[in-house]
């Protein structure tokens, strides 16, 4: 059994051009298929953060609604029901509720 398994390897026994190609061509389909959305999903996400103003209608992370009251450089303050007020972090902020809305509604 072991004789039919050795007279079916290739001569060489390397690596050859073939193989090479192909974990080439895994390579760039995972680059484009994971690592190239994420990295435009955070540029789109930081962006969002840096312009974000008062009045703006938010969600956090943990999933709470709100309209920003105060901005800081580091920190936000949102309004939620009821005159409630606030503050995260502004990297707690997770996207714009309005683009939320308007996702479901489509």
């Amino acid at each position: 059994m072991i004789n039919s398994i050795l007279l079916h390897a290739p001569a060489g026994g390397g690596f050859g051009a073939q193989q090479l190609i192909l974990f080439g061509a895994i390579a760039i389909i995972f680059y484009f298929f994971m690592i190239r959305p994420q990295q435009k999903k955070q540029k789109d996400q930081k962006n969002f953060i840096n312009e974000i103003k008062k009045g703006d209608r938010i969600v956090t992370i943990g999933g709470v609604h709100g309209r920003i009251a105060e901005l800081d450089d580091e920190t936000v303050t949102i309004d939620v029901e009821k005159g409630a007020k606030i503050k995260f972090e502004r990297s707690a902020i997770s996207l714009e509720a309005s683009k939320k809305l308007a996702e479901k509604s489509s």
